[in-house]
């Protein structure tokens, strides 16, 4: 394994210079209140050239330097910066870990040889963060602590061989071994001073003196024992990367990228006899912003051609700017879909057929998954409840649909009041009228009375027709419960036929 470690030596001051050009070559300081007094929290380098540094109080820094500029500190401030940067990050490694209060730890094993080799890899990123405005320090060895001590305490070279962490961590001080300050001040007075002065004392002698953390961190250190990192976006089981050398700017350059990620990705899966319900393509611009498209299938699917239909409704969303430098592709959703079975004779197989599931894919990625339904029918008698709504093609009606009465094709969720004109009991109605506009009705079915379900809640039957006014519009209305002169009664409109 290897890891990088970065330490952003002025992280906030760096980000408010990078956002007011005005602070360039100023002294300044973020400040807090506490107990009264505004205290230092970070100084500028600037500032600290006029020694001014924290947790100096503001009185005091500016009787050293009248010019002094105050800002008001974010104590949230540090821990976003180094998410945006753990996500910024991405770019160069999937696994990419905070490091609080100014770090961050990154696992680069078989990601430098793209860049053309560790030290290229390195240099880059040190480069590409100056170019942001932030000054920064970093290491990489295989284990986080050598990293980390390299990092921070090291002045001979930023790059540990691997095997020769222990080597490199003899002529560093307690504290580069990510010691609780009270065990370094504790072997500082016992003259230990070097890494290489207590190293290679007995186990035994030192547990008992300082603890078992500062041998937990000299095991990390040295590699004799495991230390992982937790990454802000765990990698997916099904992911495809692919970095460009040169700037990506053009829309047949993105496709061409989203084709060879599909292949990959596709490979995958079919070897492990899976298919994705979602993915995400996640463009990564030189400017440090972050495009991203995602698709969903209604079925497990690895077809490449048919996936790349789907994204390429949503290609011309995707803004390049200055250009991409690396491209994502990840299936967070997948399913099981084994091989299946080629039929010798043409068969139906209805709703459940591959060309089916990928037409309904397509219209879905043009007008939006939300708009496509399929429902099933349910052991209900009134209509409102007589059918579910389903997600998956591949499940079965657990009983068949009523087809011996005309059902309107609309179905309104919950029916409308209208008002009708009926010339006497249980005749059908002459006309109605619906948002203020009157329908004359020159052909009537019915009644079709639906009783109440007693056993979910009790109310009034109904009594429904089909009726079509004299523009040959068919509706779906009842009257709730008996006719009666005496009392008030409704009627509803529920549905539209074709």
């Amino acid at each position: 394994m290897r890891y990088l470690t970065i330490w952003f030596q002025s992280l906030t001051t760096d980000w408010h210079r990078a956002h007011s050009p005005g602070l360039a070559a100023t002294a300044f300081v973020l400040a807090a209140p506490e107990h009264g007094r505004m205290l230092v929290t970070e100084a500028s380098r600037e500032a600290r050239e006029k020694g001014i540094h924290a947790p100096m109080t503001v009185a005091d820094a500016r009787a050293i330097f009248p010019s002094l500029v105050v800002l008001q500190d974010d104590p949230q401030r540090p821990a976003q910066l180094l998410q945006y940067f753990a996500a910024w990050f991405i770019r160069y490694t999937p696994m990419v870990a905070t490091d609080a209060p100014d770090g961050l730890v990154l696992e680069v094993t078989g990601c430098a040889h793209l860049w053309g080799g560790e030290e290229t890899y390195l240099a880059e990123i040190i480069s590409r963060l100056a170019r942001l405005g932030y000054q920064v320090r970093a290491a990489m060895a295989d284990t986080i602590g050598a990293a980390w001590a390299v990092t921070r305490y090291g002045s001979q070279g930023n790059i540990i061989n691997s095997g020769q962490q222990f080597t490199a961590l003899l002529s560093l001080p307690p504290s580069a071994l990510r010691l609780a300050l009270d065990t370094v001040e504790r072997l500082e007075k016992l003259g230990l001073r070097q890494v290489k002065d207590f190293i290679s004392l007995p186990r035994t002698a030192l547990r008992r003196r300082f603890g078992q953390s500062l041998l937990q961190r000299m095991n990390q250190a040295i590699g004799s024992e495991v230390e992982n990192i937790v990454p802000i976006h765990p990698p997916q089981s099904f992911q495809e990367r692919l970095p460009s050398l040169e700037p990506i700017v053009t829309a047949t350059g993105i496709a061409i990228a989203l084709e060879r990620l599909l292949d990959g990705l596709c490979s995958q899966l079919q070897k492990s006899e899976q298919g994705m319900r979602e993915a995400s393509f996640k463009c990564f611009r030189i400017d440090g912003k972050t495009e991203q498209i995602n698709i969903s299938t209604i079925r497990p699917s690895c077809n490449a051609h048919h996936l790349f239909k789907l994204f390429e409704f949503q290609l011309p969303r995707i803004a390049p700017g200055p250009g991409f430098e690396l491209f994502v592709l990840e299936a967070p959703v997948v399913e099981d879909a084994g091989a299946g079975q080629q039929a010798l004779w043409k068969n139906n197989n209805g709703v459940t057929a591959t060309r089916v599931a990928e037409l309904l894919d397509r219209i879905s990625g043009k007008v939006g998954s939300g708009h496509i339904h399929r429902y099933l029918p349910d052991a209900h008698y009134w209509p409102e409840r007589s059918y579910i709504k389903v997600m998956e093609l591949e499940e079965q009606p657990a009983l068949p649909w009523h087809t011996d009465r005309p059902r309107p094709i609309q179905l309104l969720k919950n029916p409308q009041p209208i008002e009708v004109t009926a010339p006497i009991p249980d005749y059908p109605p002459m006309l109605f009228r619906l948002k203020g506009k009157l329908h004359k009705i020159t052909r009537a079915d019915g009644p079709e009375r639906i009783e109440q379900e007693w056993w979910l809640q009790e109310g009034l039957h109904r009594d429904y027709y089909t009726v079509e006014d004299e523009e040959g519009c068919r509706y779906w209305i009842f009257r709730s419960g008996h006719y009666d002169t005496s009392k008030t009664y409704q009627w509803f409109l529920h549905g539209f036929f074709a």
